[in-house]
């Protein structure tokens, strides 16, 4: 298959790319790269890579690309909360209007494989397992937007939606605002950590199982389209409480405070059922443990900031 990876230079494209080649496809990223990352060099010497410096909302510079993919999946996207709420306007273009145009250029045989987030179940009690039928109630402008194009993309032909978990694990785009990364990171750099609402719930996922997961459903997708699936660990329905314990059982020096003044910006308490996911024969294998173990590994290679003796 001929795939076309929008935003592919960050933390899921770099790995997801890699392990599209690896399983025989053609891939070609468009990124405007605005972090500066360097994060696909090494795929540059396979004849089935190629890249493109562009904006996906550029719409003469996605119909060429479009009309030349099989597959077409648009990760390109402001992520998380916090980047949304600071640039608004640029988070509904990209986010929202890049997949607006994407759809509009691309024909009803190619088919659409769009990343969105079980973010979107938003504030529930933590005791009930969501499914694809439990209603969406996305409490951040991130998370509209991205149940906004998820609504958009399915109500059209031969679309596959893709609700990911928290995603933890080393990417050569690493992220270190993600729940696993960043208390891991903590527990590796400052060895303490605060946290409010110990007992809010979510669920998590390998990044490279995230990888696989678009693999699969570009090699089965007939009896996949028109349906969201929910993508994550079942083992991995922890509250934030039960992830740093975890983590201390491999960093034992590693302060917790479970603070009950204060509160998290971020409310979200949800667990997920990935049964669908399951019964369309994938079914994520990448444990917490080993996630834990990578990163704390990944972490020594990372180089000390400019203004710290740690």
């Amino acid at each position: 298959m001929r795939v076309l990876v929008t935003g592919g230079a960050g933390y899921i494209g770099s790995i997801l790319c890699e392990r599209l080649l690896d399983g025989g496809h053609d891939v070609t990223v468009v990124d405007s790269l605005i972090y500066g990352q360097q994060t696909l060099f090494q795929l540059c010497a396979d004849p089935h890579f190629d890249f493109v410096f562009g904006d996906v909302r550029c719409e003469e510079l996605m119909r060429r690309l479009i009309k030349q993919a099989d597959v077409l999946i648009p990760l390109a996207a402001i992520v998380g909360a916090p980047g949304c709420d600071r640039d608004p306007w640029l988070a509904r273009s990209v986010n929202l209007d890049a997949v607006l145009l994407l759809e509009r250029l691309r024909s009803p045989q190619q088919l659409v494989i769009f990343p969105t987030t079980n973010s979107g179940y938003g504030t529930k009690s933590g005791a009930v397992h969501c499914t694809e039928q439990t209603p969406l109630e996305p409490i951040s402008l991130y998370g509209r937007l991205k149940v906004q194009a998820e609504t958009e993309l399915l109500s059209r032909q031969n679309t596959i939606t893709l609700r990911l978990a928290t995603v933890f694990g080393f990417s050569t785009r690493m992220r270190l605002d993600l729940l696993v990364n960043s208390f891991v990171y903590e527990a590796t750099t400052n060895h303490y950590i605060v946290i409010f609402e110990k007992d809010f719930k979510r669920n998590y996922v390998h990044i490279r199982d995230v990888g696989d997961c678009f693999a699969h459903c570009i090699e089965n997708a007939g009896p996949m389209v028109g349906k969201p699936y929910n993508v994550g660990l079942d083992a991995a329905n922890l509250s934030k409480e039960e992830l740093a314990l975890k983590i201390k059982e491999y960093i034992p020096e590693f302060y917790i405070h479970f603070s009950e003044v204060g509160n998290d910006p971020d409310k979200r308490n949800y667990i997920v059922s990935n049964e669908r996911l399951r019964k369309a024969g994938f079914e994520a294998r990448r444990g917490l443990d080993q996630g834990i173990r990578e990163l704390i590994k990944g972490y020594r290679l990372m180089p000390r900031g400019p203004f710290s003796n740690l």
